[in-house]
């Protein structure tokens, strides 16, 4: 019988590069080779997409991240029929025939934000994941939260600081965050894996933050901070016309003495904990699986999303962020969401392309 075709495309041209490395490492360790052929493939920093070898480094060692390799064929997806064409210097284009189906274990902009999503509807192949216009949504914080909040869904106050705004009417733009009151915390509207955030607690630390969020996106979110417990659910489409499915609700616990779940604190060992199922009052459990739903659907989002809230002391939820891409180990906050729930890696994978097989071509 012949195997379905699986292409499971990493790396990307942002800071997350090494993250998705890292998923990706994750899902070719543990998929079906009985059931799917695999294709490896790799985008490089500077862009270049290639025909990538599955035994190249997806791990943090030494404390280097990994990159993808450009060793192998330069390749290219003309449109329409998901075809394969290597570019190989000197030689005459070959066709490395279709694929049935992509996984792409991508993250950031350029990747998760829409952009790869587009050019596979182009191309006309079928995707894991969610589609153009929520993925974009998710990625960009200021309209992810509005697109939230016009559902009904209580977020924290925050404010939006655009490029030319904060280089024409920094003063103003300072003074409307002051109003937040301190601390707050600053960070790239299109951008994750906790990369180019920071806290402030002063306004000379708000300028500096700022800027720091710049070197990212010119784009910025300012947040109030909002004391709490940081709960995570997971959200998965369900089969055929069944709804989504929430995962048992988890708890971010940073034990590496960071302020916030950094960076560090999500990807080098021993920096966080995950409580799961997080110690909560079984009503408050149900109501961020409901609230978890509402927010997966608002953004019309498919395959699988992650969805962050702060459980505060006195017991209100307020939803922070939702990721339709979220990181993607086998240690990963969801796939330990939904292992705790009932379905290990290994078959989240194997459910996710499941999922994306099923769905047709073009609108939906």
């Amino acid at each position: 019988m012949n195997r379905i075709r699986v292409a499971v495309v990493f790396g990307g041209r942002n800071s997350e590069h090494a993250v998705s490395l890292m998923g990706a490492g994750s899902v070719l360790s543990v998929i079906d080779r009985a059931r799917y052929e695999v294709v490896p493939i790799g985008i490089a920093p500077d862009g270049r997409w290639v025909i990538a070898a599955d035994t190249q480094s997806f791990a943090i060692e030494d404390g280097a991240l990994p990159v993808v390799d450009t060793s192998g064929s330069a390749l290219a997806i003309p449109p329409g029929d998901g075809s394969l064409v290597a570019l190989d210097p000197g030689d005459v284009p070959r066709s490395l025939g279709t694929v049935d189906v992509v996984f792409p274990v991508m993250h950031g902009p350029f990747a998760e934000d829409g952009t790869i999503q587009g050019l596979l509807e182009m191309a006309g192949v079928r995707y894991v994941g969610s589609g153009v216009l929520a993925s974009a949504v998710g990625m960009d914080k200021a309209y992810m939260k509005a697109v939230l909040n016009s559902a009904g869904l209580p977020v924290g106050p925050y404010v939006v600081v655009p490029d030319r705004t904060w280089r024409t009417d920094r003063h103003r733009v300072l003074k409307e965050i002051e109003e937040l009151g301190w601390p707050v915390f600053v960070k790239p509207a299109r951008a994750g894996s906790s990369q180019g955030i920071s806290k402030a607690s002063t306004p000379e630390e708000l300028e500096t933050a700022i800027e720091f969020a710049r070197e990212h996106d010119p784009k910025v979110l300012v947040e109030a901070a909002i004391p709490g417990r940081e709960i995570e659910c997971a959200v998965l489409q369900g089969l055929g016309d069944e709804p989504p499915a929430a995962s048992v609700p988890g708890e971010v616990l940073v034990t590496g003495g960071q302020e916030f779940f950094d960076f560090e604190a999500k990807y080098y060992p021993d920096q966080m904990a995950l409580r799961v199922p997080a110690d909560l009052p079984e009503e408050v459990a149900e109501e961020i699986r409901a609230m978890a739903v509402r927010a997966y659907e608002a953004l019309g989002c498919e395959g699988l999303s992650r969805v962050d809230f702060f459980y505060t002391p006195d017991g209100r939820l307020i939803l922070n962020e939702i990721n339709t891409m979220p990181g993607f180990t086998s240690l990963s906050v969801a796939p330990q969401l939904w292992a705790a729930t009932g379905l290990p890696y290994p078959e989240l994978v194997d459910r996710l392309i499941k999922l994306a097989l099923q769905r047709p071509l073009g609108l939906r």
